[in-house]
């Protein structure tokens, strides 16, 4: 589904209102009944306009009427829930002027957009509709529920997770793109001067670089946090002669979060070492870049690679929780209530991993190209009238989702829906 925003300017007030109210209702409704999008729309000038609205919005494709459903109604396309989205962000003042695509990967489109002050940005589009769900829900652990869903719903929490993961970390102080903001599946971000890892040939400096990222995916772990996507389509360079005194500091940014699982994950283990055999077969293969696993000549063990004592990290004598970014942020696989005691245990178990030198465990979304220029002439509407209600509870469905909350129901036209008292349940639970 590519971005199409030709007729964005020329949406009437009207428009915007009856195009969110068929979102709005689509949380509840497979199709939304054209009655109820009247009434959420709840336009002054009366049902004619809104008729109109529906008509000239089918027209362009932002919304479409579902032939063969028992009564008259309509759902949002892939097209107008960017639209929406779009709105959102450029209603908070933080993007100006669409640009063209930096790249189209499997799960997601890039592109480049400005600020009102001409600040470049990245605007990142989740599209998981693009693979089958069966993939999807394996990679993505929190997406792991009974049936099928919404692809938007789908692509929106994917989002969400993403922008979670981006903010703590970059509060953190890892070496992550700035989050500037979300709105639904779309995701506001700093544009990195620099390109992808998959198209470094030339290095002074390979064992910095290699020992840099090792101690990324140690200190992101010892955060709680695994990757489990860590390979050279998701590791930006830096390139100095663009960035400047900005990023004096970094060599490099991590990229493309939504995957992430809590280092008390059943897999954790397998995960971690997947990530780092993913590095250390880049280095191999591009550079013969290929460390000794334990080097007795050398002391130092704070880093990784040539000239010190470990040649990567192994989970069990590396990782040592001093943080619980996973507990934070609800990553797949955290544990809910993790007390003093384990966290006791967790220490004494990391002391002793100390002593042993452990056991050896075992396309990218930058492409160039061209795809013309956006000029903002939104209409002055604001979507805040009956939104935050939704919102909200959209919100406790994601989070219901998120966390695994068993009494999360579906409807037979396959919407979700969370009972009342789920939430007393749920702590009734956790006691």
């Amino acid at each position: 589904m590519k971005l199409d925003t030709t007729y964005m300017r020329y949406l009437t007030p009207d428009d915007w209102r009856v195009l969110q109210a068929v979102e709005k209702g689509s949380h509840n409704h497979e199709v939304v009944p054209t009655k109820l999008i009247g009434q959420i729309a709840n336009l002054k000038s009366g049902i004619g306009n809104t008729n109109k609205a529906i008509s000239d919005l089918a027209k362009i494709n932002l919304i479409s009427r579902l032939r063969n459903a028992s009564y008259d109604g309509y759902r949002i396309t892939y097209n107008g829930f960017d639209y929406v989205a779009l709105k959102t962000i450029h209603q908070h003042g933080n993007i100006e002027e669409l640009e063209h695509t930096i790249g189209v990967g499997k799960e997601s489109d890039i592109y480049s957009c400005k600020t009102k002050n001409g600040e470049e940005r990245v605007l990142k589009i989740h599209r998981l509709g693009r693979i089958s769900f069966r993939t999807v829900r394996n990679k993505r652990d929190y997406l792991k529920i009974g049936k099928g869903g919404s692809w938007m719903f789908l692509s929106t929490l994917a989002a969400q997770r993403e922008y979670e993961f981006m903010s703590i970390l970059y509060r953190n102080e890892f070496e992550v793109p700035i989050p500037f903001d979300v709105s639904r599946h779309l995701i506001l971000m700093e544009r990195i001067k620099g390109f992808p890892m998959t198209q470094l040939y030339e290095l002074k400096d390979i064992g910095k670089l290699y020992n840099g990222l090792m101690k990324f995916a140690v200190k992101l772990a010892n955060n709680g946090l695994i990757h489990c996507d860590y390979n050279e389509y998701n590791i930006m360079i830096i390139n100095k002669e663009e960035s400047g005194e900005d990023d004096k500091d970094r060599d490099f940014v991590v990229i493309d979060f939504p995957q992430c699982i809590s280092i008390e994950h059943p897999d954790a283990k397998e995960y971690f070492k997947r990530d780092i055999e993913c590095i250390k077969k880049f280095f191999k293969r591009r550079f013969g870049y290929k460390p000794m696993k334990i080097d007795e000549m050398m002391l130092d063990d704070e880093g990784f690679g040539k000239g010190y004592k470990y040649g990567w990290p192994i989970f069990e004598r590396d990782i040592k929780r001093i943080n619980d970014l996973d507990v934070q942020v609800k990553a797949s696989g955290y544990r809910r209530k993790l007390g003093d005691e384990e966290r006791q245990l967790q220490a004494v178990v990391g002391q002793q991993g100390d002593d042993s030198d452990g056991e050896d465990e075992g396309e990218s979304d930058y492409s160039d190209s061209d795809d013309g220029d956006y000029d903002s002439d939104y209409s002055d509407y604001s979507e805040d009238n009956g939104i935050n209600e939704e919102e909200e509870e959209n919100e406790r469905i994601i989070e219901a989702i998120s966390s695994g909350v068993g009494n999360l129901k579906m409807d037979a036209l396959g919407n979700y829906i969370l009972e009342e008292g789920s939430e007393e349940e749920e702590e009734e639970e956790d006691k």
